[in-house]
């Protein structure tokens, strides 16, 4: 099967300028794994429930009385007396929770990575806290994308930052082993899985986009897949 989680994290570079400040870009990508799980149909339960509209994907990630951090995955049992709303193109309708079955996190690192990784790991670990506001017990995942290609460059507004491989504007390839190393280390415990999506792109012309082993890339997340089916 086609992993739609996988391919939308792809067109996030593929082809054109990547925008880092763009708020939405983590929520792009989460949405699709809530699609990827009934697409996979190994969970009846979950199978029957999204079909029913009574687990939905709530877009605003933010329960119904709960004050906490919004993720960028939230997917939950819908508010009694509301009608779940089918959005074109997707299996899993929309609308607000009452509670987070599944929360997902998602961080896109390209570059100057360890200047980023103490507030990367400190927000991925938070947000585990949020998802479990109310003493929720949600499966939550944490998917991080670590660049690892020769040189990049990053746009404020119109004008281009490039790496040079020196002092504070390291290539990612220089960065990526231990900017991993440290994920793994200090924010991977606190999730249930943790997935490293390992990149390449130089955000410059032709805008070309690459995983560093396509079919590592496909079992970790087919395996991740599985376990949360296995596990909900």
């Amino acid at each position: 099967m086609t992993y739609k989680l996988l391919e939308t994290f792809r067109n996030l570079f593929d082809g054109k300028v990547f925008r880092h400040r763009s708020s939405n870009q983590g929520d792009k990508v989460a949405i699709q794994f809530f699609e990827d799980l009934y697409d996979l149909g190994r969970s009846q339960k979950y199978l029957d429930r999204v079909s029913k509209g009574l687990l939905v994907l709530n877009v605003a990630n933010t329960r119904v009385g709960v004050l906490a951090r919004r993720g960028d995955g939230s997917f939950g049992q819908i508010v009694p007396n509301v009608m779940p709303i089918a959005e074109p193109g997707y299996t899993v309708r929309r609308g607000p929770i009452a509670t987070i079955e599944i929360g997902i996190e998602v961080k896109i690192v390209q570059k100057a990575m360890l200047r980023q990784i103490g507030r990367v790991t400190s927000d991925l670990k938070d947000q585990v806290f949020h998802f479990k506001e109310k003493r929720g017990k949600p499966i939550t995942i944490g998917v991080v994308g670590v660049n690892h290609a020769l040189h990049y460059v990053s746009y404020e507004a119109d004008k281009p930052w490039p790496t040079t491989g020196t002092g504070k504007y390291k290539h990612p390839y220089q960065e990526a082993d231990e900017v991993e190393k440290r994920l793994r280390v200090q924010a991977a415990p606190s999730f249930d899985e943790f997935l490293l999506l390992q990149f390449i792109a130089t955000n410059s012309e032709p805008y070309e986009f690459k995983w560093v082993n396509e079919k590592k890339t496909m079992l970790d997340y087919g395996a991740v897949l599985a376990r949360v089916s296995n596990s909900f």
